[in-house]
């Protein structure tokens, strides 16, 4: 399964940007791996004294972006299961804010952010490998637009290179 597999009818519009960061080369489950150690990588070369920056106010620091991308990835994950299970609920979005806001991202030690989005990723590994190709073509409604299973996995890792590329470029 490739992003050249996802059909614009699979995803709303705002997701194209995310979808198109993935390799079109690289396989859903290797994109998934591959951006994990990425991920990793790059959040543990992150200069400490960066970690609690905010490059302007009310922006989030580089710990609660990691926060934020591990939040989105549960949510993410539960929606493919739930559609893969074709339950044809809406299923509605959440305030990212609110989200980072209560977190305590920021009383979190760097460790244990990466220790949890490291079994945040390997759950998804686990789950989208185990769907059939039937399920990871399944759609539901989220946040009252289609969405299909494969295209939940490619916007994962989309989103998550699209927040590093912003921390490269105003925290870095």
């Amino acid at each position: 399964m490739y992003t050249t597999d996802v059909m614009s009818n699979e995803y709303n519009p705002y997701y194209t940007p995310f979808i198109e960061k993935n390799p079109s080369d690289r396989s859903l489950i290797d994109s998934l791996i591959e951006s994990k150690n990425d991920t990793e990588q790059f959040f543990n070369n992150i200069p400490e004294d960066k970690l609690a920056h905010r490059y302007a106010e009310g922006k989030w620091t580089p710990k609660e972006v990691l926060m934020h991308i591990i939040d989105t990835e549960r949510i993410f994950s539960y929606r493919a299961l739930r559609f893969a299970r074709k339950d044809k609920i809406d299923l509605l979005g959440f305030d990212q804010n609110e989200f980072v806001s209560y977190s305590d991202a920021a009383e979190r030690s760097l460790k244990s952010l990466i220790e949890e989005y490291i079994a945040v990723r390997n759950a998804s590994i686990i789950l989208y490998k185990n769907f059939t190709t039937a399920m990871l073509k399944e759609i539901g409604i989220g946040s009252g637009s289609p969405m299909s299973v494969r295209a939940l996995g490619f916007i994962t890792v989309g989103h998550e290179m699209h927040h590093i590329a912003l921390i490269k470029e105003r925290y870095l």
